[in-house]
């Protein structure tokens, strides 16, 4: 243990790989980080858009760790079709402790699990646009994890947050799982095999999905200023 390199906890390949004992658990590691980005506000430091992206490389890889398919496409169909369901699973339990706690939360001092000026953005965020901000902020980190919480504080109508919740996990998972393994395969032809170019396309996926939130930012401090 005393080998174990901490900064491979930033690495979602580390994740997807994971085995105990000959055992691989990738597939249930990564249907419980997606749920954990917003069931459990884990939304800081675990990797999401990239764990996605790496997750259609390793599609095939994943679901032969539960069950054997020959169909290509029924693989990343399935797995596309479970990170959606965790992900709709975790905004549904992110909307209740919302409703349940907004009070609490406005109220709760920072912590290295939460800071409360991701709940103020994240509200302004949503004010901003309305239903929508769900399906948006499922492609922004932080923003997903505070999305349905704000949406469980303003006592969004349920339906409307469902259908929401739905369309953007759908939309989330398969674009981001199906995009990885599609263009893997593309490279793969050209003689390029991302899975030795992981640490530049995580690299690339993080500035990608962040530069929105950073804008955002930026721009609100120099309207202050």
């Amino acid at each position: 243990m005393s080998n174990f390199d901490w900064t491979q906890l930033l690495n979602p390949e580390f994740y997807i790989t994971f085995s105990i004992g000959g055992i691989q658990l990738g597939l249930y590691i990564v249907l419980f980080i997606v749920f954990a980005e917003t069931g459990l506000f884990a939304g800081f430091f675990l990797p999401g858009d990239s764990l996605l992206f790496l997750a259609g490389i390793y599609s095939r890889d994943l679901i032969e760790n539960v069950v054997f398919i020959e169909s290509d496409f029924l693989n990343i169909l399935i797995l596309s079709t479970l990170v959606a369901v965790s992900g709709v699973l975790g905004n549904m339990v992110g909307y209740w402790f919302g409703a349940k706690s907004g009070y609490y939360l406005y109220n709760k001092e920072d912590s290295f699990w939460f800071k409360k000026k991701y709940l103020f953005q994240s509200k302004d965020f949503f004010e901003k646009y309305g239903g929508k901000a769900i399906i948006f902020a499922r492609f922004l980190p932080i923003f997903r994890t505070f999305a349905p919480i704000v949406a469980g504080i303003g006592m969004m109508d349920k339906k409307k947050f469902m259908f929401y919740n739905v369309l953007s996990s759908f939309l989330w998972s398969f674009i981001l799982i199906f995009s990885g393994h599609y263009l893997y395969g593309m490279f793969l032809e050209n003689g390029i095999d991302l899975k030795h170019h992981i640490e530049k396309i995580v690299i690339g996926i993080i500035l990608i999905s962040t530069i929105p939130v950073l804008f955002k930012v930026l721009k609100k401090k120099v309207h202050i200023s």
